[in-house]
């Protein structure tokens, strides 16, 4: 209510109960000076209030409080506003108000050097865009307003300037890389020439061989060597079995098959790509059966140890036979040469290899006994001889 209040005292509109409302307001002057009611009425011959009379009608709200400007500083007023204004807009002062803003300085003849600096960018923008470095190893197609016209090599070279020649750079001795699976993929099951699954991971590198063809016949180049390797791959393993793709040369044999399989169906393609290589990483089975594989891998190498075991002992039997065959040839030949002194040799040897392991020998001679304990006195010639030598020396007494 007292900001209302304020508001009628302010624009001299009377309350309610003293019978007057915003009609008092028709026959003032809003700013400041006594208003007249109608032409029939008797204006006071001047504008002024008197000395120390409140001034009739609301006070000026562009004025200080008081509705005064003597002696004081005014408030910026609508006409000082657009006093500042011009065609160029308004008309910043420097520090001490009225200053002139910015202006470019001018050429020695009058003109503008605005001219003269947008020319120099646009001929910079012109140099930039028609000049190009490529580095060794890298290439560059250009295209004249989309359409290919020329193929640059290494070092700096120049074409029109953007847009009316573009061009695309590219290193075509990197060796790019693709995996097979690629992570986040899940495992790629190949089936084998035997009816078997293994899950493979390779991957293929490769790089640029014709850049003409690589950025105008391929969309996706990445994407398509991968399908290709991926097809290249599936149809090389379906002519190997299981056994194959997990040895070392049925694996070089299969990398070597889906490299020429990928590099005849690229070039049918006339994709510009040249393969470099392909290495299998990983060749392992599904893993729902990967358990069960590992217990048919384990009782095979059992059976190859066994295998091998029996060989051995075959060639050991084999070779003792051939040096006992070996050395009755050579007996053979003394034993032509004189039998009778070979045959005795013959019977002494058999018998002392078999008489060595009997504890007791029964010779039927004449005038020899017929059991010698020959054992036990080589026994005893044994111990005797191996027994330290004992002597006893007398004492100073004679005992």
């Amino acid at each position: 209510m007292q900001i209302f209040d304020r508001f009628k005292e302010r624009f001299g509109m009377a309350s309610p109960d003293k019978g007057t409302g915003i009609l008092a307001m028709a026959g003032k002057n809003p700013w400041g000076k006594p208003g007249r009611k109608d032409e029939g009425d008797n204006a006071p011959s001047s504008d002024k209030p008197e000395d120390g009379a409140k001034p009739d009608g609301p006070r000026n709200p562009w004025l200080p409080g008081g509705g005064s400007d003597s002696g004081k500083r005014r408030s910026a007023s609508i006409e000082d506003i657009f006093k500042n204004r011009g065609p160029e807009g308004p008309r910043r002062g420097g520090s001490g108000g009225g200053g002139a803003g910015f202006r470019m300085p001018e050429r020695p003849g009058g003109g503008s050097w605005l001219p003269v600096v947008m020319v120099g960018i646009i001929g910079i923008g012109i140099l930039v865009s028609s000049m190009h470095l490529i580095q060794p190893g890298e290439k560059g197609v250009v295209k004249t307003l989309g359409t290919y016209t020329r193929t640059l090599d290494s070092g700096l070279q120049f074409t029109a300037p953007w847009p009316i020649e573009t061009i695309d750079i590219e290193d075509v001795e990197m060796a790019r890389v693709v995996n097979i699976p690629s992570s986040g993929e899940s495992a790629k099951l190949i089936l084998t020439g035997d009816q078997n699954l293994v899950d493979l991971s390779y991957i293929v590198r490769w790089n640029i061989a014709d850049l003409e063809n690589f950025k105008f016949r391929l969309v996706e180049p990445a994407e398509t060597v991968s399908e290709v390797a991926e097809a290249a791959m599936r149809a090389s393993v379906a002519e190997k079995t299981l056994d194959d793709t997990f040895t070392g040369s049925g694996r070089a044999d299969i990398q070597l098959a889906v490299r020429e399989r990928m590099q005849r169906t690229l070039d049918e393609y006339g994709a510009g790509i040249q393969v470099l290589g392909v290495e299998i990483e990983k060749a392992d089975p599904p893993s729902d059966v990967v358990e069960a594989f590992r217990d048919v891998s384990v009782a095979e190498q059992n059976a190859d140890a066994a295998r091998n075991q029996a060989r051995g002992y075959a060639q050991q039997v084999l070779a003792t036979a051939e040096g006992e065959a070996e050395a009755f040839d050579k007996v053979y030949e003394q034993y032509r040469l004189a039998p009778q002194v070979t045959r005795q040799r013959l019977y002494y040897e058999a018998m002392e290899k078999v008489l060595a392991q009997n504890d007791k020998t029964i010779i039927e001679a004449e005038g020899v006994t017929p059991y010698l304990p020959l054992p036990e006195i080589r026994r005893r010639a044994t111990a005797s001889a191996t027994q330290p030598e004992i002597t006893v020396q007398p004492n100073q007494q004679g005992q």
